[in-house]
């Protein structure tokens, strides 16, 4: 059997004073027609990136409603995870030439996962992307099923396409976050809904430091400056090398402007972002206003979710510069908590940011810098984005809903 990752109960009623009456109605609804409904998700790490994070929520809510789902992890091997992470970029659109000798390691690998399955029987299987995607082609009776690609598909690699679209047709539904991605294969199979944060997480509730600002001069963050941040992996896709050059120009303007990177080490199946970290602190070495944050042994007693939660209050402006995202549960975390997000204009960031009226959209990092000086010489408009920002996530992007979108997809696959 696969190992298995620990998760609680949480209970729909929490959320009842921060969702709408008539989504309460429908997740209560549903769930008393799928009461018992056993579901097993499946991924490649039990933390560290969005989809560990979202099952941290989701699996527990979906107990709550009387599922009986449970989340479990492929075995860890860090030759798989260097492929799968080429086989990530490739499907984001890097240029790939996808060697035989990767091709089948991958299968190798994924073949052993599917033995420790065999004898797992759920009523229903979700897996979440490419990483245990092919475990399909060794479980003849893996239905109903489905795989739930986080990744953005927009422009993908072909070879890489070809490869994980084999896997993909074996499915019974295809779970993408924007329309954008749904190919012309893929379009009887696809269902499109975005992911979505937990308010009640400690990282999105009201900040457990009393007094953030102060806690973060212990990392020589002066708050009494402008603070700009991205919260992000370090990650070739990220727009790291423009999101400096941005910063470099607007602060010309503000001189005092402070920027801080915060991608923690924390996801096994990401061999790669080491050596992204290490670019970023040869470029940035010699500005003490950009601080990198990598390391979860600086933070000491304080855990990352909190660490995350101070630094996204305290910043006054929150970016997203990605190339390419699936969707940016960082833009979704920061626009709950109000504030003013700068994002490119890739992927899944568009689907939350309507420019100009909850945030803004950017393609260049003089549009970029542009922005961040208006932002932070305009408190008003600052303030005025990150209320409506904050209502757009209300509306749109939160666990329950998450939950509603899942249970109705079981209720059409049964």
């Amino acid at each position: 059997m696969l190992h298995k990752v620990r998760t609680s109960v949480q209970k729909l009623e929490d959320y009842e004073n921060l969702i709408s009456a008539g989504l309460f109605r429908d997740i209560k609804r549903l769930s008393e027609e799928l009461n018992g409904l056993k579901v097993n998700m499946v991924n490649s790490t039990p933390r560290g990136g969005g989809v560990a994070e979202i099952l941290r929520s989701l699996v527990p809510l979906m107990k709550g409603v009387g599922l009986k789902a449970e989340w479990y992890n492929i075995p860890p091997k860090e030759e798989f995870f260097k492929i799968t992470k080429e086989i990530h970029n490739a499907l984001q659109g890097k240029e790939y030439e996808f060697p035989f000798w990767q091709r089948v390691n991958y299968l190798q690998h994924i073949e052993r996962s599917a033995f420790l399955m065999r004898e797992m029987k759920p009523d229903i299987w979700v897996v979440h992307d490419p990483q245990p995607a092919g475990v399909i082609l060794y479980l003849p009776h893996f239905h109903p099923s489905v795989c739930h690609m986080h990744i953005d598909l927009t422009a993908p690699n072909k070879e890489a396409w070809d490869f994980i679209s084999g896997f993909l047709g074996l499915y019974n539904k295809v779970i993408l976050s924007s329309r954008d991605y749904v190919s012309k294969d893929m379009k009887e199979k696809a269902v499109v809904f975005p992911p979505a944060i937990d308010p009640l997480s400690s990282k999105n509730q009201v900040s457990r430091i009393a007094f953030p600002k102060n806690f973060l001069k212990n990392f020589g963050i002066d708050p009494s400056r402008p603070l700009i941040s991205q919260i992000s992996r370090f990650d070739p896709w990220k727009g790291f090398p423009e999101l400096i050059e941005a910063y470099r120009l607007a602060k010309r303007k503000i001189p005092g402007l402070q920027l801080a990177l915060v991608g923690f080490f924390l996801a096994k199946d990401d061999p790669e972002g080491m050596k992204i970290y290490k670019l970023i602190k040869e470029e940035t070495k010699k500005d003490s206003d950009i601080f990198l944050f990598s390391d979860v042994r600086m933070l000491g007693s304080v855990k990352v979710d909190e660490f995350v939660n101070a630094i996204q209050r305290v910043s006054d402006v929150i970016l997203q510069n990605s190339i390419r995202e699936g969707f940016g549960l960082s833009v979704t975390e920061a626009m709950w908590k109000e504030k003013a997000v700068i994002g490119n204009k890739a992927g899944g960031i568009k689907i939350q940011i309507k420019n100009g009226k909850n945030g803004f959209l950017t393609s260049s990092p003089e549009e970029t810098a542009k922005k961040i000086i208006r932002l932070i010489k305009n408190p008003r408009l600052t303030k005025k984005l990150g209320k409506a920002a904050r209502e757009t996530v209300k509306e749109k992007f939160l666990m329950p809903r998450l939950l509603r979108d899942y249970l109705k997809l079981f209720k059409e696959l049964l």
